[in-house]
């Protein structure tokens, strides 16, 4: 892994204490500006002693309740008395962001796909390196909110890491995160193999990492903004660098796991899909999930496909038009973290 030092400059100073805004300045030299370069804003809080929080959204740039939560919490930072320190940028992948879309416009990056990056990269490669050799390094715990985008609609879920850290007293503290967060669902997530993401790259650090899908459509919805706004307070609350806040009363969460490939489910071919089911359904294996049609023979019966494993039905795509290999449904068990 490189540890040498980013591209990407701030003039940001991480160690000072007080409130600073800023940005992170990406290098981008392209034909309308030669030596030009891509905000990315900003802001830090720090008290001193205490832990190290980083929150973080848009890491996706069509998933809006984190970036609204968070562009909420930095106007309310300068009347912050917190212990420790916070960073926060609302929107980690900016031109995607701007651009409405989850991947960059610039060099078609999927931030979460990129980790660990690469100094020498493409735009988005150079913002997981940032993350990986200069944030990571100062953080504690590690927060990244994002939604389902404009093809997915997500329940509001608390990913929790996968698995969660196995050193007990790690652990207990985790698992205490994660209770205090409070969104309705909790779920270990499992990505089949995918090492690439912000959560991996947080784990190869050793860093406490929660994460969120809170909602879809590329909307904001009230509801799940409140989610993860009450969530934010009560962990910022939980690890004591918020002691003046009023306590907000923590819901209970229910625990599900996505146990490999059987729980999602694929379109095996091009069309046109019918949903045989709603988000938050309860399903088992075998059970019909749709029917895919054909547009170029609509008078062919539509392919009947079904679901592989038992569970809840936790993320739906949102588009009907399909191409062989789209997600269409995630399904996760009940279980327990304890």
């Amino acid at each position: 892994m490189s540890t040498i030092a980013s591209l990407i400059a701030t003039d940001i100073d991480y160690e000072r204490t007080g409130f600073q805004t800023g940005t992170l300045r990406l290098p981008w030299s392209h034909d309308r500006s030669a030596y030009g370069h891509i905000p990315i804003p900003l802001a830090v809080l720090n008290a001193g002693d205490g832990p190290t929080v980083l929150l973080s959204g848009g890491n996706h740039g069509d998933e809006y309740e984190g970036p609204v939560a968070l562009m909420k919490l930095m106007q309310r930072m300068p009347e912050l008395a917190i212990h420790g320190r916070l960073i926060v940028i609302p929107a980690l992948n900016f031109p995607a962001f701007l651009n409405g879309s989850r991947t960059s416009p610039i060099d078609g990056g999927n931030l979460n796909r990129l980790f660990p990056g690469a100094r020498h990269g493409k735009p988005t490669e150079m913002i997981a390196h940032y993350i990986e050799t200069a944030l990571l390094p100062r953080a504690d715990v590690v927060i990244d909110l994002h939604a389902g985008g404009a093809s997915f609609d997500h329940a509001p879920t608390l990913l929790a890491s996968p698995p969660p850290p196995s050193d007990a007293a790690r652990r207990a503290r985790y698992l205490e995160l994660v209770r205090a967060f409070g969104a309705p669902n909790t779920m270990v997530m499992d990505l089949l193999g995918e090492d690439r993401t912000f959560a991996a790259a947080a784990e190869r650090r050793g860093k406490l990492f929660l994460c969120g899908e809170f909602g879809g459509h590329a909307g904001c919805d009230a509801a799940n903004l409140a989610i993860v706004e009450r969530g934010l307070q009560r962990v910022l609350q939980r690890l004591g660098m918020l002691r003046d806040e009023a306590v907000i009363a923590q819901p209970a969460t229910r625990y599900f796991r996505v146990e490999g490939a059987q729980h999602y489910v694929y379109a095996p071919h091009d069309g046109v899909f019918e949903p045989a089911f709603a988000l938050d359904d309860d399903v088992r294996a075998g059970q019909l999930a749709g029917r895919l049609f054909d547009p170029h023979e609509p008078w062919r019966a539509p392919r009947e496909i079904a679901f592989r494993g038992d569970g809840r039905v936790m993320c739906a795509r949102t588009f009907a038009r399909v191409e062989a290999g789209d997600c269409i449904a995630l399904v996760a068990a009940e279980t327990s973290l304890d």
